[in-house]
Formats: C-alpha cells, structure tokens, sequence
C-alpha cells in the first residue's frame, strides 16, 4: 500500500512541476482522484479471497498410504498418474522409532513396505488410486505379496480417516464381487501409523537402477501375474 502511495504523490509532484498555471480546481481533482485509489486498494486487500487463489492453496493436497509388498514395484504406476504429486516409499505399521530397512526386513516388527502418496483430490480420487493399487499386487495373498514373502511384505490399505476406510472397504468388497479372483480377497484395511521414509537408495530404485528394478520385478513374477489378471494396461 505505502509503493501506491508513494506512487501517486510522485505523479502528483511532476504533474504540479510541469504543467505552470495549473488550476486549483485541478490539483484537488487530482487529490480526490488519488484518495479514491488508495481506497480501492484497501477494499482489494481486506476482502475475503474467492475462486482460484483459493482452490489453489497448499491445503488442498491430501496423502494416502498403502503397503503392497516389495515397494520398488508399486511406486512407478502411481508416478505416472495424473493428480500424483509425489511419492515416498517407506515403512508403516510399527511401533519403533526411526525403523531401517535392516530392521524391518528382520520380520522382526509389525512394519511393511509401504507407500506414501501426495495427491491432488481435484484431479484424482482417494477411491482411484485404490484401482491403481488393486492391480499392483496379489489381494489374495496373506503372506506376503508373490516371492515376497514375510510380515514386511503383507499387502494393506493404511487409512488415515473414517471416510477413506469407508472407502477403502467398499472399494475391496466391490473387487470381491468383480469375479477377478477366485479366493477371498485378504487385503487388510488398517488405521494409519506414523510413517518413515526409506533410505534414499529405496526411492525411485526404478529410476536409479532400471535394468536390475525390471529383472527383479518380473522375476518375482508379478508382472506376469498382473498381465493374466488385468491385461497389459497396466
């Protein structure tokens, strides 16, 4: 506000200075021009702000976790979807502070591999990114998730709030009734813990090492598993 003032009396002055003889009537024209200004500008910065600036605001992303198994092989199809913002892999469902991934592939703890996804509701939904995550993993599988196999390794959908378990059980209970699977389909739906990051060697491994993430992925025969089960739309 002090740069519109300031502004407009340097306008004022080289007006005065460069036009000689200029009328009274005009000078106060001139202020009256600039107090109406100046209170437009404080009517702009007290309103409340409306449309985009708002929707825009930082507040509007929201996270999901879910664990389905190794977590190299669930990052990159959420990568790819339109309204991700960002992914971590890390580890979830344990009670020690600080876990490594030394410590969480011991079987020793209640963690598992596991994702954290930032999204973009407007652009992507909690309930579409469960059908991405259906089609990374095998939810008839208790064990673990293909050779996978260990607590670390079991597949879950960590919800955050009462909405998304809502969601998220109706999402499985819709996938039980599809005819996909012949078996029950297993997938916990559990509340959410405090997550931690993986070590950094763990994020994007299929960006970092892509010739061994493509020889372990389909050696662990998941990626044959999804084609059978879902095609090659991935």
């Amino acid at each position: 506000m002090a740069g519109a003032l300031d502004a407009g009396q340097t306008k004022q002055d080289e007006s005065f200075h460069n036009v000689k003889g200029a009328s009274l009537s005009k000078i106060d024209n001139m202020k009256q021009g600039l107090s109406l200004a100046v209170s437009c500008v404080i009517f702009v910065a007290s309103a409340p702000h409306f449309g985009y600036a708002q929707d825009s605001s930082p507040g509007a992303t929201k996270t999901a976790i879910f664990a389905g198994g190794c977590f190299w092989c669930i990052q990159p199809a959420f990568d790819k979807a339109p309204g991700v913002v960002k992914s971590v892999v890390g580890y979830c469902g344990g009670t020690e502070p600080n876990p490594t991934y030394e410590l969480v592939t011991s079987e020793k703890t209640n963690y598992r591999e596991s994702i954290k996804v930032s999204y973009d509701p407007s652009r992507i939904s909690y309930d579409q990114l469960l059908d991405i995550y259906w089609r990374q993993i095998d939810p008839t599988q208790a064990d673990g998730q293909f050779t996978d196999i260990g607590p670390s390794y079991r597949a879950a959908i960590f919800y955050s709030n009462d909405a998304e378990r809502k969601i998220a059980e109706a999402s499985k209970e819709k996938l039980a009734r599809s005819g996909k699977f012949h078996k029950p389909i297993v997938t916990e739906v559990l509340p959410a813990m405090k997550f931690y990051p993986a070590e950094d060697y763990h994020q994007k491994y299929y960006q970092q090492n892509p010739e061994r993430f493509e020889a372990f992925e389909r050696g662990s025969g998941r990626v044959s598993f999804e084609k059978k089960t879902w095609g090659d739309g991935r």
